[in-house]
């Protein structure tokens, strides 16, 4: 029955596999080079990544669908690990980067350009991280003595929330104002 049913919702409305077509790749000045770690804004606005180029990973960060690749003020020279996370609007965007033989969580703020190092517990090092959409937590998988455990920040005194469009602070509900 489940080999029935998944083909099934598989199928869009006009009988064709995936309704929905791919964009293509986002190339990065014209050539389309090794990519990884996809993460969108809340509002598909953006896209982060890391590129490879010459055996070196950086963040790209692109407005979509037009693919301009928006300055990052505080990666320049930090050398991305992994793991690209956007809030709703993109205003911030945290990232793990190597520094030397550790790995230590920067999160940018893209509007005041202020940097937030992430201080994390001595041997423990980041392997993947996801920031909540309103920027007020962050997920992060650390590994520590061979065991990856999963911890959870609270970020709501250190940042500003990231709301979606016609949101104000302080309401519960997606009500209009």
């Amino acid at each position: 029955m489940a080999t029935i049913l998944v083909p099934a919702l598989l199928v869009g409305c006009d009988g064709s596999l995936w309704s929905r077509r791919s964009s293509g790749p986002a190339g990065f000045g014209g050539v389309t080079d090794n990519r990884r770690d996809p993460a969108l804004s809340g509002d598909g606005r953006l896209l982060a990544s890391v590129v490879e180029r010459q055996g070196r990973g950086r963040v790209m960060l692109q407005e979509q669908p037009s693919g301009r690749v928006l300055a990052l003020r505080h990666l320049g020279g930090q050398l991305p690990h992994r793991s690209p996370s956007l809030s709703w609007n993109g205003r911030y965007l945290a990232v793990i980067v190597q520094q030397g033989s550790q790995r230590a969580v920067l999160i940018e703020d893209r509007l005041t350009g202020r940097p937030l190092w992430l201080p994390l517990p001595g041997d423990a090092m980041p392997e993947q991280l996801s920031l909540a959409p309103d920027g007020q937590r962050l997920a992060l998988e650390l590994q520590r003595e061979g065991r990856s455990q999963v911890h959870l920040f609270d970020l709501s005194g250190l940042l500003e929330r990231d709301l979606p469009p016609g949101l104000r602070l302080g309401r519960s509900t997606g009500a209009p104002p």
